[in-house]
């Protein structure tokens, strides 16, 4: 599979841009009470950097949606998996997606979080490809913005594979 995989993005671009968006973030909720919300699974390496990269004290806390179902495209249905175990109400809240597509998933999250009463509510995310996009989504914080490719590595999967890429490359099928 990884034969199939052409880089679009070097570990060092990766790891300067995150080091750049928790500066960015440390600003931004500078004295805020902030909970910090990852979409599982393909968020966690760089929720794990950009958290690490946050000069700040927040709570963490973790969703898991599905939306793919193990192909290259979207179903269109989005499951919550898993809900949070921190109350946001009262509280700042900063979703932290890996890749926001066709908007469908950060949609309904989105949805859902608001109702939950939070002071604020904002999106990160390390991938943008707004060419993608079935619903506008307002996403706050962007890592970098891509065309329409199928990309895998840094978390994001085939069917669970090449999660574990160190670099965010492009599958050729």
């Amino acid at each position: 599979m990884r034969e199939r995989v052409t880089p679009l993005l070097s570990e060092a671009q990766i790891r300067t841009r995150v080091q750049e968006l928790g500066m960015q973030l440390s600003r931004e909720y500078a004295g805020k009470d902030l909970v910090v919300v990852g979409l599982l699974n393909g968020v966690f390496p760089f929720f794990a950097d950009l958290v690490r990269a946050m000069e700040l004290d927040f709570d963490v806390s973790f969703m898991q949606v599905a939306s793919y179902g193990g192909g290259m495209e979207s179903t269109g249905e989005v499951h919550i998996l898993k809900d949070l175990d921190r109350s946001i109400q009262g509280r700042h809240a900063l979703v932290v997606e890996d890749i926001v597509d066709t908007g469908l998933t950060l949609f309904k999250v989105s949805n859902l979080l608001k109702d939950r009463e939070p002071l604020s509510l904002k999106i990160c995310t390390l991938l943008d490809k707004p060419s993608r996009r079935k619903v506008e989504v307002p996403v706050d914080f962007i890592g970098f913005t891509i065309e329409d490719h199928f990309v895998v590595g840094y978390g994001l999967d085939l069917d669970g594979k090449l999660r574990n890429l160190p670099y965010v490359g492009v599958y050729q099928p």
